[in-house]
């Protein structure tokens, strides 16, 4: 019975002692309670206040940057690394022994970056190490796009179950330009800004019109779901606009092409060509081009189309505008009248006036035409000598220095000085009006040029069109000043004496006459300054003109700087390149002119597909942006030969340069690939014909 009662003794004492604990727990249960919610309730309160108040910025998408029918020149693609974690969880060493052969072979045919063996190499080099020290974030390829991704997925072992194999991606987004470089400068580039380290234009376009691009950063806020704490959009994010420009990707093509042809043929240090659209201000080429300083050949550099140069004789078409516009070659007798020249004119006792030709005397008529620097001096200082500030106030009224806003960064305006009325003033007047002692950008001479072309009417030169977002918005043409740089009677004038500087008997720009298309312009030279002295051993060669002469459609400017060989002066230089523009032009029937080929039946059979780059692993190349299957090689087309040659399958700039170079003049319809062309491969076509090409993607 005594035992009995010591096991119940015991029993209940055990008993005791839990619920003992159990109260003692349960009163720090309350006591916590009470302390959180009653004590320091405003502390936990303003704390989960503070968590669900928190916020993260959303980053909208960014615009596109398009050209004029719409093709791509800049977007936003999502490019990825592969990497692989080696102390995964489930990470299964033993399979991928198993299957490393076939995973190499098949990373070496669709990965050619490294060799089957190279491939087996590198994956297994982490299992060397102990399983604690293996790389958690090991990199397999970097910028797969996603086509790229998926194909990576389905490759032996990597199949499956992905925490088993330790393979992952990291997303990022770049900043694409289908068309490499062309039109690179102008266009711009994005990157992190001292202000922000958000991605923003850093130049061209992507600067200038940023805030438009960039779009509207959206924030999110935190919301208190039953399991979890939930990120949702609290003011969404606004998509960039899309930028619509002036840019016509066959016209940049030529522009781009010819400027560097001549550019390497006579060595000049750097080169900027811009075309335009007459009657609109489009500009629908714009290239700027300098020597590698890391290579061979020339790169897009510098936009120079805006920035600030002695302009030279091309400017001599301003100051003579004003003198027909103003009636100062009325006041002297006439474009017939015969001004004195002789070895040079000391005006206002300042060092000579000279011309690069000796006259005794030149018709006012000639001036433009023989470029000549006294007859410039003469016409204008017969009006402005007693007040030379009139001058520079007469060119601000045409709307000469006003800002053109195009939407390239880096614009300036001209530096045209208003002098005093002394002497010095009356000096610098006489340089000014034949271009020394200024700095204009190319693209207001061209804007220049451009309305003598266009019966006087001043549109400013723009880049952007179009804008297309949440509010769609088509951007007519404007105008600089007035809307008028003269009458349509002294533009009339203008262009008959721009066209004798090529086709006048004594023209500085004899050399560019051809007889498919009439060129008119103005030469200009101008030595380069350096320490603050001019070096006569460096010239800037330009020409600034219309084409065709008789009913203008397009303007252009060309500048060349510093030219080394072959060819020094501006006609055979910058000159030159206009020429080569506008009879490409001509030749693929872009001047309104009708293409001239023969028809017949093109081959239904479509082009093999060839990868038109150089090297050897055109495949490498071409992978990535086209998403090819898996192929090891790709041929080249056959380009030589008895015949036309065969062009099927190359890009349009290739095919051209191929046709072109053995004779052919060429036509283009379509985008993308030569799938046809007319005559057909090999046909016994003389040099001198015209070939059709048909383009698909």
């Amino acid at each position: 019975m005594a035992i009995k009662n010591d096991n119940r003794s015991n029993i209940l004492f055990r008993y005791g002692f839990v619920v003992f604990w159990i109260l003692v727990l349960s009163a720090c249960i309350v006591v916590q309670l009470a302390e959180t919610t009653v004590v320091n309730a405003e502390k936990w309160n303003h704390k989960a206040d503070s968590l669900l108040s928190m916020s993260q910025d959303i980053i909208p998408r960014r615009g596109n940057i398009l050209a004029s029918d719409g093709s791509v020149l800049a977007t936003n693609l999502n490019y990825y690394t592969a990497r692989i974690d080696y102390r995964a969880e489930k990470f299964n060493v033993k399979k991928l022994r198993e299957n490393i052969d076939e995973l190499s072979e098949a990373l070496a045919a669709n990965f050619p970056e490294k060799d089957a063996a190279k491939w087996k190499h590198y994956l297994l080099k982490p299992l060397e190490k102990e399983k604690d020290r293996r790389p958690r974030a090991y990199r397999i390829l970097t910028n797969l796009s996603h086509a790229d991704m998926e194909l990576l997925k389905t490759l032996p072992y990597f199949k499956g179950n992905r925490n088993r194999t330790g393979l992952y991606f990291e997303k990022n987004m770049r900043r694409f330009n289908p068309y490499g470089n062309m039109a690179r400068r102008s266009i711009g580039g994005v990157g992190e800004t001292s202000e922000s380290k958000e991605i923003h234009g850093i130049s061209g376009l992507e600067k200038a019109l940023d805030s438009l691009l960039y779009g509207r950063t959206g924030t999110t806020r935190k919301v208190n779901l039953t399991k979890d704490i939930a990120d949702l959009a609290k003011i969404p994010a606004i998509p960039g606009c899309d930028i619509v420009t002036t840019i016509d990707i066959g016209m940049q093509d030529i522009v781009e092409s010819e400027l560097n042809n001549v550019l390497d043929s006579c060595g000049a240090d750097w080169g900027v060509a811009v075309l335009m659209d007459v009657r609109t201000g489009d500009i629908k080429a714009i290239s700027n081009l300098e020597l590698n300083p890391n290579g061979p050949g020339y790169i897009e550099a510098r936009n120079r189309a805006v920035m600030g140069y002695e302009p030279g004789s091309v400017i001599k078409t301003l100051s003579m505008m004003i003198a027909v516009e103003d009636g100062i070659v009325n006041e002297l007798g006439g474009l017939d009248r015969v001004l004195p020249t002789g070895n040079g004119w000391a005006y206002a006792g300042g060092r000579p006036i000279t011309d690069s030709h000796h006259t005794t005397g030149i018709r006012v008529g000639d001036v433009i035409e023989q470029s000549s620097n006294i007859g410039m001096a003469r016409i204008i200082t017969s009006r402005y000598d007693s007040n030379p500030g009139g001058f520079y106030s007469r060119i601000k009224e045409i709307g000469f220095l006003e800002p053109l806003n195009t939407g390239i960064a880096g614009e300036v305006v001209p530096r045209v000085d208003s002098v005093p009325s002394d002497r010095g003033g009356r000096i610098a007047l006489s340089r000014q009006c034949y271009g020394y002692a200024t700095e204009i950008p190319p693209l207001y001479t061209l804007a220049l040029y451009n309305a003598i072309a266009n019966d006087g009417v001043f549109v400013r030169p723009r880049l952007v069109k179009e804008l297309r977002g949440s509010v769609d918005s088509v951007l007519q043409p404007s105008y600089l000043g007035n809307g008028r740089a003269c009458s349509p009677q002294t533009a009339a004038v203008m262009r008959e004496m721009l066209t004798n500087v090529v086709w006048g008997e004594h023209g500085t720009g004899r050399f560019l006459r051809n007889q498919d298309v009439r060129i008119a312009g103005k030469t200009g030279t101008c030595y380069m300054i350096e320490n603050g002295q001019y070096n006569t051993g460096k010239k800037r060669l330009a020409f600034c003109g219309f084409f065709p002469a008789e009913a203008p459609m397009f303007s252009c400017v060309v500048l060349t700087c510093h030219p080394t060989k072959n060819f020094f002066g501006a006609a055979t230089t910058s000159g030159q390149v206009m020429r080569n523009i506008a009879m490409k032009l001509y030749s693929r029937g872009m001047l309104g002119n009708s293409s001239d080929y023969n028809t017949s039946s093109p081959s239904s059979i479509g082009p093999t597909f060839y990868a038109s780059v150089s090297g050897n692993d055109p495949y490498r190349h071409l992978r990535t942006p086209f998403a090819l299957p898996n192929r090891k090689s790709i041929k080249g087309p056959k380009t030589s030969g008895p015949g036309v040659p065969d062009v099927r399958g190359l890009s349009a700039r290739e095919a051209v340069d191929v046709l072109e170079s053995n004779g052919y003049d060429v036509t283009i319809s379509g985008s993308g690939f030569v799938n046809t062309q007319t005559p057909s491969p090999r046909s016994a076509v003389s040099p001198g014909h015209t070939v059709h090409l048909s383009l698909s993607r």
